[in-house]
């Protein structure tokens, strides 16, 4: 049986100019996250981040769940989750990663227990700071418009387009529900109901 998620933590880059940018949206599906378990705000600043907890019964015991928004910027994301991680005592495959991914179409979410940075910088600076690729990251599709090899700095630091943001939004209940799913669940389950192309049915 997979370890239970106790810590999720959504990549973003603080402050308000990149609030509602494609990259700040794993921060937009921990803010969803926290809506949907009722999680209570804690400040804790040594760790660099802005945390949140709640205690979620699933059998056969009630566990302690911490969500995590780090104050790094994206490029340093590792030195906060790996605070968090060492602190609270867990394993990397305790921690669930929120993050972008303009190489899945918008809205798409992909659920995996291990793997790559597949380029993406808040998870090179994780895979860096832990030593180990071990711990399950979920993707949410933002899409991208150019070509793959091309820089795609100002696509994903840029803001959705109005035609957009009900995808977006969707997409980040989406993904709150998989990581609803992943804490009560599994992560097997959470894969299972939630690795699927848009357009699949049941």
């Amino acid at each position: 049986m997979s370890a239970r998620t106790k810590l999720v933590v959504g990549l973003g880059n603080p402050g308000r100019s990149y609030e509602g940018t494609r990259h700040n949206i794993g921060f937009e599906v921990a803010d969803a996250v926290r809506v949907r378990l009722g999680c209570s705000s804690r400040k804790r600043g040594k760790f660099l981040a802005r945390l949140s907890d709640v205690e979620i019964w699933t059998r056969p015991v009630s566990q302690d769940v911490w969500l995590a928004k780090p104050l790094t910027f994206m490029n340093r994301s590792g030195v906060a989750v790996n605070a968090l991680v060492k602190s609270l005592e867990l394993a990397p495959t305790e921690l669930l990663v929120v993050v972008d991914d303009a190489d899945l179409p918008l809205g798409q979410l992909r659920l995996r227990s291990s793997g790559g940075s597949g380029g993406h910088n808040g998870l090179r600076s994780i895979i860096d700071a832990l030593g180990s690729e071990e711990f399950p990251r979920l993707r949410v599709g933002i899409g991208r418009t150019r070509p793959v090899g091309d820089d795609i700095t100002d696509h994903v630091l840029g803001k959705f387009a109005p035609s957009e943001r009900d995808a977006a939004q969707q997409a980040s209940e989406r993904a709150a529900e998989a990581v609803e799913c992943c804490v009560k669940e599994g992560l097997t389950t959470a894969m299972n109901r939630f690795n699927r192309r848009k357009g699949d049915t049941d």
